[in-house]
């Protein structure tokens, strides 16, 4: 096909209820006001994150000469190198575009939203799984001919519309399609379906791809502001500033003020007195940056405030939660908001408030048949937005009184100890090794299967690599200890931790044994 009868290729890659479909019926309908030959195909994804839908669009810059003329015969299906305007309305769906070839350093012109929905393996991973986003952009900024980059969620919630309607203002803002910004307008106009709302979105992304408008830098500090404090609050506060010094403050404000909203003073009490030991390390070193009591204040603030049924009861019932979920689903003041909260609870959620001599029977007889286990594990639908799920809810959060009396609190005791514990000596062999013994934490976290694999592979950890490198019998002991951890956040399973221990444990055997 010659190059002028050539047609305009548009791929769309959206996900689920982003209104993928409605803005390619708003581009094939302005192409057909306009007498322009044009085909669309969608293929939807497999499930939500494991691929957008796809949207594919064909047209042809001439009008159509007569209405009995032939119908140029257009593909179904977008073909690798050959597309002239990609879109995307996320950062990882642009990276599965510019992988599959979509994205011509040549031909193509990319539209994409630089804003983050992360993945299922994403959360689901131990460590920090999330893609590099600046790599993305980059790759973004070599392989396009030309690239349109902002982040249009956050575009579109400061107009106020849906986000494929941003989408088309760049589209048309971008020039390459041979269709005015006003055939859009009226397009919007006669679908009837939140004009201004649309009209107003279409302007802003037209102004972003024009170059006339541009993203307002992030905010330093962009988290509510914090409630008025009371007097355990202040006198919290106070502890801090006058026992600790200032490069240390940042981290251990923020982290005492959760370990009190947590418990209570005398728990947010005894995370400080846990810090006294590393403050002295510190304190000892010459030019301190206070780097070990920033990082075991940063990680022994999350594992004092682990997550059970109290903790998950007390921020479903918050009135700012409920503040927040009105500003996302745009709700008007005076609307009524329905929120029905899915929960699912396990036998070791259930036992974790109980006494420890009742909850070990109860983990115990459970874990013998999985049959009994998945019986107990009743799916709940909660209307919070009711009287009756409110008040069930609030009684669940009101456990907090008695959670030091439960079985998971006592257990959670006595890993922490353990861990603050091979702190203090690897500290006293290397502060390097103390360091990277510290971020051994990030091994414990979540409940159930997770919360029990972690500490198994901590415990791993800490006897096969930790405690020879405390005594001398580990080559490179702070790189060791890493290489370990790594292995294990990388793999929950523990085989590529078991190879790693394996090697160390022959290098401390061969530093030991007699020459």
């Amino acid at each position: 096909m010659s190059e002028g009868l050539r047609p305009v290729t548009v791929l769309i890659a959206a996900m689920g209820g982003e209104g993928g479909g409605v803005l390619m019926d708003w581009i094939v309908r302005a192409a057909r006001s306009l007498n322009l030959p044009v085909q669309a195909t969608s293929v939807p994804g497999v499930a939500q994150r494991t691929g957008a839908t796809t949207y594919y669009v064909e047209l042809l810059e001439t009008p159509r000469q007569a209405d009995d003329a032939p119908e140029p015969v257009m593909d179904l299906y977008p073909g690798v190198g050959d597309i002239d305007l990609m879109i995307s309305s996320e950062l990882v769906e642009t990276a599965r575009a510019i992988e599959r070839g979509f994205v011509s350093p040549t031909r193509t012109t990319l539209i994409a939203s630089t804003h983050r929905v992360y993945s299922i393996l994403e959360k689901m991973s131990m460590g920090d799984a999330r893609y590099d986003g600046d790599r993305i952009i980059a790759a973004a900024g070599k392989m396009a001919k030309r690239r349109i980059m902002f982040d249009m969620e956050r575009a579109a919630g400061r107009v106020g519309c849906p986000m494929n309607s941003i989408i088309l203002g760049a589209i048309a803002g971008s020039g390459l399609l041979p269709i005015a910004p006003e055939v859009f307008e009226e397009g919007i106009r006669t679908g009837g379906k939140a004009v201004e709302a649309n009209l107003a979105g279409f302007a802003a992304g037209l102004a972003y791809a024009r170059g006339e408008a541009m993203e307002d830098p992030p905010a330093k500090d962009s988290r509510p502001k914090p409630p008025t404090l009371n007097g355990a609050a202040l006198a919290l506060r106070a502890r801090v500033e006058n026992e600790f010094p200032a490069q240390t403050h940042t981290i251990l404000l923020e982290a005492a003020g959760r370990v009190l909203d947590y418990q209570d003073p005398r728990y947010a009490a005894l995370y400080l007195d846990r810090l006294a030991d590393f403050l002295s390390v510190d304190k000892a070193r010459a030019d301190s940056d206070y780097e070990l009591t920033r990082e075991v204040g940063r990680h022994l603030a999350l594992r004092m405030t682990y997550e059970d049924i109290i903790r998950v009861a007390q921020l479903k019932t918050r009135r700012s939660r409920f503040e927040r979920v009105r500003r996302e689903v745009e709700a008007e003041p005076g609307q009524l908001v329905k929120i029905t909260e899915f929960l699912k609870p396990g036998v070791e959620e259930y036992a974790s408030v109980l006494p420890p001599f009742v909850a070990r029977r109860i983990i115990s007889w459970a874990g013998k048949k999985k049959s009994r286990a998945a019986k107990l594990q009743i799916g709940m639908h909660v209307r919070t937005d009711t009287v009756f799920g409110f008040a069930n809810l609030r009684l669940v959060a009101g456990l907090r009184r008695v959670r030091r009396r439960g079985y998971r609190f006592q257990q959670e005791q006595k890993l922490i100890e353990d861990w603050l514990a091979l702190v203090r000596e690897a500290a006293a062999a290397d502060y390097a090794l103390a360091l990277e013994t510290t971020e051994c934490a990030r091994l414990l976290k979540g409940y159930g299967d997770t919360h029990a694999r972690g500490a198994e592979n901590f415990a791993r950890i800490a006897e096969a690599v930790i405690r020879p490198a405390i005594a001398g019998h580990v080559r490179d002991a702070a790189k060791a200890v890493r290489r370990a951890r790594d292995s294990a956040l990388a793999d929950p399973e523990g085989k590529d931790l078991a190879e790693v221990l394996s090697e160390v444990g022959a290098g401390a055997a061969a530093d030991v044994s007699p020459s």
